[in-house]
Protein backbone atom coordinates (compact mmCIF):
# COMPACT_ATOMS: atom_id res chain seq x y z
CA UNK A 1 0.00 0.00 0.00
CA UNK A 2 1.44 3.38 -1.03
CA UNK A 3 2.13 5.73 1.88
CA UNK A 4 0.70 9.22 1.42
CA UNK A 5 1.16 12.29 3.58
CA UNK A 6 -1.22 15.19 4.29
CA UNK A 7 0.71 18.14 2.86
CA UNK A 8 -0.44 21.59 3.95
CA UNK A 9 2.04 23.46 1.74
CA UNK A 10 5.34 23.25 -0.12
CA UNK A 11 7.34 26.42 -0.58
CA UNK A 12 10.88 27.70 -1.07
CA UNK A 13 12.46 30.11 1.41
CA UNK A 14 15.45 30.51 3.74
CA UNK A 15 15.96 28.40 6.84
CA UNK A 16 16.06 31.07 9.53
CA UNK A 17 16.91 29.04 12.62
CA UNK A 18 19.75 27.13 14.30
CA UNK A 19 22.42 25.13 12.43
CA UNK A 20 21.24 25.80 8.89
CA UNK A 21 20.45 29.51 9.35
CA UNK A 22 20.71 31.31 6.01
CA UNK A 23 20.39 28.14 3.93
CA UNK A 24 17.99 28.21 0.95
CA UNK A 25 15.48 25.45 1.61
CA UNK A 26 12.36 23.72 0.40
CA UNK A 27 9.81 23.55 3.21
CA UNK A 28 7.30 20.69 3.28
CA UNK A 29 4.65 21.46 5.88
CA UNK A 30 2.52 18.51 6.97
CA UNK A 31 -0.93 18.58 8.51
CA UNK A 32 -1.65 17.25 11.99
CA UNK A 33 -0.34 18.00 15.49
CA UNK A 34 -1.74 16.78 18.85
CA UNK A 35 0.86 18.59 21.01
CA UNK A 36 -1.03 21.87 21.43
CA UNK A 37 1.58 24.58 22.12
CA UNK A 38 -0.21 27.79 23.11
CA UNK A 39 2.25 30.03 21.23
CA UNK A 40 2.19 27.97 18.00
CA UNK A 41 2.08 30.12 14.86
CA UNK A 42 0.77 27.30 12.65
CA UNK A 43 -2.36 26.27 14.54
CA UNK A 44 -4.11 25.87 11.21
CA UNK A 45 -2.10 22.64 10.77
CA UNK A 46 -3.26 20.98 13.99
CA UNK A 47 -6.31 19.05 12.76
CA UNK A 48 -6.50 16.78 9.75
CA UNK A 49 -10.20 16.94 8.87
CA UNK A 50 -11.37 15.26 5.71
CA UNK A 51 -13.53 18.29 4.92
CA UNK A 52 -10.30 20.27 4.42
CA UNK A 53 -8.80 17.84 1.91
CA UNK A 54 -8.20 19.36 -1.50
CA UNK A 55 -6.40 18.61 -4.76
CA UNK A 56 -2.64 18.85 -5.17
CA UNK A 57 -2.76 21.77 -7.67
CA UNK A 58 -5.06 23.81 -5.43
CA UNK A 59 -2.89 23.16 -2.36
CA UNK A 60 0.27 24.17 -4.22
CA UNK A 61 -1.31 27.47 -5.25
CA UNK A 62 -2.08 28.56 -1.67
CA UNK A 63 -0.80 32.03 -0.78
CA UNK A 64 -1.98 32.27 2.84
CA UNK A 65 -2.32 30.06 5.91
CA UNK A 66 -5.24 27.65 5.72
CA UNK A 67 -6.11 24.20 7.15
CA UNK A 68 -6.45 22.73 3.65
CA UNK A 69 -4.14 19.91 2.62
CA UNK A 70 -3.59 17.41 -0.17
CA UNK A 71 -2.54 13.80 0.32
CA UNK A 72 0.66 13.12 -1.62
CA UNK A 73 3.03 10.21 -2.17
CA UNK A 74 6.81 10.61 -1.94
CA UNK A 75 6.95 10.63 -5.75
CA UNK A 76 4.31 13.38 -6.01
CA UNK A 77 6.07 15.51 -3.41
CA UNK A 78 9.41 15.25 -5.21
CA UNK A 79 7.72 16.02 -8.54
CA UNK A 80 6.18 19.17 -7.04
CA UNK A 81 9.59 20.17 -5.70
CA UNK A 82 11.19 19.77 -9.09
CA UNK A 83 8.60 22.10 -10.59
CA UNK A 84 9.57 24.69 -7.96
CA UNK A 85 13.27 24.39 -8.87
CA UNK A 86 13.75 23.50 -5.22
CA UNK A 87 16.98 23.97 -3.25
CA UNK A 88 18.71 20.76 -2.21
CA UNK A 89 18.11 21.39 1.49
CA UNK A 90 14.66 20.17 2.52
CA UNK A 91 12.91 20.95 5.80
CA UNK A 92 9.98 18.75 6.80
CA UNK A 93 7.92 20.60 9.37
CA UNK A 94 4.36 20.93 10.56
CA UNK A 95 2.30 20.52 12.52
CA UNK A 96 4.18 17.65 14.06
CA UNK A 97 5.73 15.68 11.18
CA UNK A 98 6.89 12.80 13.38
CA UNK A 99 3.32 11.50 13.71
CA UNK A 100 3.73 10.34 10.11
CA UNK A 101 5.86 7.58 8.60
CA UNK A 102 8.45 9.64 6.73
CA UNK A 103 10.72 6.80 5.65
CA UNK A 104 9.46 6.54 2.05
CA UNK A 105 9.83 10.30 1.53
CA UNK A 106 13.17 10.80 3.29
CA UNK A 107 14.72 7.73 1.66
CA UNK A 108 13.60 8.89 -1.77
CA UNK A 109 14.99 12.39 -1.21
CA UNK A 110 18.27 10.88 0.05
CA UNK A 111 18.62 8.87 -3.15
CA UNK A 112 18.13 11.97 -5.27
CA UNK A 113 20.74 14.09 -3.55
CA UNK A 114 18.67 16.14 -1.14
CA UNK A 115 19.76 16.90 2.43
CA UNK A 116 16.73 16.38 4.64
CA UNK A 117 15.98 18.04 7.98
CA UNK A 118 12.96 17.32 10.15
CA UNK A 119 11.66 19.67 12.85
CA UNK A 120 9.94 17.81 15.68
CA UNK A 121 8.73 18.32 19.25
CA UNK A 122 10.20 15.14 20.71
CA UNK A 123 6.81 13.61 21.46
CA UNK A 124 7.06 10.89 18.82
CA UNK A 125 9.72 8.57 17.41
CA UNK A 126 10.87 10.05 14.07
CA UNK A 127 10.47 7.42 11.35
CA UNK A 128 13.03 8.76 8.91
CA UNK A 129 16.06 7.67 6.90
CA UNK A 130 19.37 7.38 8.82
CA UNK A 131 20.75 10.43 6.97
CA UNK A 132 17.94 12.73 8.10
CA UNK A 133 19.08 15.65 10.29
CA UNK A 134 16.76 15.78 13.31
CA UNK A 135 16.04 19.15 14.92
CA UNK A 136 14.20 18.61 18.19
CA UNK A 137 12.45 21.46 19.94
CA UNK A 138 11.26 19.56 23.04
CA UNK A 139 7.86 20.65 24.27
CA UNK A 140 7.09 20.07 27.95
CA UNK A 141 3.79 20.06 29.85
CA UNK A 142 1.63 20.67 26.81
CA UNK A 143 -2.00 19.54 26.41
CA UNK A 144 -0.60 16.64 24.36
CA UNK A 145 1.97 15.71 27.02
CA UNK A 146 5.74 16.16 27.28
CA UNK A 147 8.68 15.29 25.05
CA UNK A 148 10.32 11.92 25.63
CA UNK A 149 13.99 12.02 26.71
CA UNK A 150 14.44 8.87 24.64
CA UNK A 151 13.37 10.68 21.47
CA UNK A 152 15.29 13.85 22.35
CA UNK A 153 18.48 11.75 22.46
CA UNK A 154 18.02 10.99 18.76
CA UNK A 155 18.28 14.66 17.79
CA UNK A 156 21.24 16.17 15.95
CA UNK A 157 20.45 19.51 17.57
CA UNK A 158 18.17 20.76 20.34
CA UNK A 159 16.28 24.01 19.83
CA UNK A 160 14.66 25.27 23.00
CA UNK A 161 12.04 28.05 23.06
CA UNK A 162 12.64 30.51 25.91
CA UNK A 163 10.31 33.12 27.33
CA UNK A 164 11.20 33.13 31.03
CA UNK A 165 13.75 31.77 33.52
CA UNK A 166 11.59 28.70 34.16
CA UNK A 167 12.23 27.64 30.56
CA UNK A 168 16.00 27.64 31.22
CA UNK A 169 15.45 25.58 34.38
CA UNK A 170 13.35 23.09 32.41
CA UNK A 171 16.09 22.83 29.77
CA UNK A 172 18.69 21.97 32.42
CA UNK A 173 16.35 19.25 33.70
CA UNK A 174 15.91 17.88 30.16
CA UNK A 175 19.66 17.86 29.52
CA UNK A 176 20.24 15.93 32.74
CA UNK A 177 18.82 12.89 30.95
CA UNK A 178 21.62 13.05 28.35
CA UNK A 179 25.17 11.73 28.85
CA UNK A 180 27.52 14.24 30.49
CA UNK A 181 29.83 13.90 27.47
CA UNK A 182 27.07 14.89 25.04
CA UNK A 183 28.26 17.72 22.79
CA UNK A 184 25.35 18.24 20.40
CA UNK A 185 24.40 21.84 19.70
CA UNK A 186 21.85 23.34 22.09
CA UNK A 187 20.12 26.42 20.70
CA UNK A 188 18.06 28.87 22.77
CA UNK A 189 15.32 30.57 20.80
CA UNK A 190 13.61 33.61 22.36
CA UNK A 191 9.84 33.51 22.07
CA UNK A 192 8.35 36.24 19.91
CA UNK A 193 11.87 37.71 19.55
CA UNK A 194 11.08 39.76 22.69
CA UNK A 195 13.88 41.84 24.26
CA UNK A 196 13.49 40.20 27.68
CA UNK A 197 13.58 36.67 26.28
CA UNK A 198 16.53 37.51 24.03
CA UNK A 199 18.56 38.92 26.94
CA UNK A 200 17.78 35.80 28.96
CA UNK A 201 18.95 33.58 26.10
CA UNK A 202 22.19 35.52 25.68
CA UNK A 203 23.05 35.26 29.39
CA UNK A 204 22.24 31.56 29.54
CA UNK A 205 24.20 30.81 26.36
CA UNK A 206 27.29 32.57 27.74
CA UNK A 207 27.01 30.83 31.12
CA UNK A 208 26.42 27.34 29.74
CA UNK A 209 28.20 27.15 26.39
CA UNK A 210 24.90 27.01 24.49
CA UNK A 211 23.96 28.99 21.36
CA UNK A 212 21.29 31.55 20.49
CA UNK A 213 18.97 31.03 17.54
CA UNK A 214 17.22 34.17 16.31
CA UNK A 215 14.39 33.66 13.83
CA UNK A 216 16.24 35.54 11.10
CA UNK A 217 13.56 34.87 8.48
CA UNK A 218 11.25 37.19 10.44
CA UNK A 219 13.80 39.99 10.23
CA UNK A 220 14.13 39.33 6.49
CA UNK A 221 10.32 39.30 6.21
CA UNK A 222 10.25 35.95 4.46
CA UNK A 223 8.26 32.84 5.30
Amino acid sequence: MMVTLPVNEIFVSIQGEATFTGTPATFIRLQGCPVGCGWCDTKHTWVEEQSNATSIPIMLEKTEDAPTFARMSAYEIEDAMLNLNSPKHVVITGGEPAIHDLRPLTERLDRHGYRVQIETSGHYLPRVSPKTFITCSPKMNMPGGSASPEYVRLADEIKWPVGKQKDIDNLRNMLSFLPSSDDRAVWLQPLSTSKKATELCVRAAIDNGWRVSIQTHKYMNVR
